[in-house]
């Protein structure tokens, strides 16, 4: 069974926030600062991808596209704790209005 079968989003809020937490880095976590941090990783995400065909995940850059992807969610996380967003429900509801707003009928096979 694989680790994200077996952890709850819980666990992994809980885990970035006891982190930040023994570091004493709350004060630092402003939504300012963490969502800059979001696109900042993201940024590191896209530059793997830079100059390839981006079809596939290259081999050997699997370990650092995981890294960046992880730092990317990590900062999503803090920023959940930080504003109080329950994100299961955030995701959710998101999710919901995507669906109303590309309905499947129209958009299989096509994102325009």
């Amino acid at each position: 069974m694989s680790e994200d079968a077996r952890t709850t989003l819980q666990d992994l809020k809980d885990a970035v926030a006891a982190f930040v937490e023994e570091r004493e880095w709350t004060r630092f976590h402003t939504p300012k600062n963490l969502a800059m941090s979001v696109a900042i990783e993201a940024a590191e995400l896209m530059e793997l991808f830079q100059w390839t065909g981006g079809r596939e995940i290259e081999p050997e850059l699997m370990g650092r596209v995981e890294e960046e992807l992880a730092d990317v969610v990590i900062y999503c996380l803090a920023m959940a704790n930080a504003a109080g967003i329950d994100l299961a429900r955030a995701i959710r509801q998101k999710m919901e209005a995507n669906a109303k707003k590309y309905p499947a009928g129209i958009y299989r096979g096509r994102f325009c």
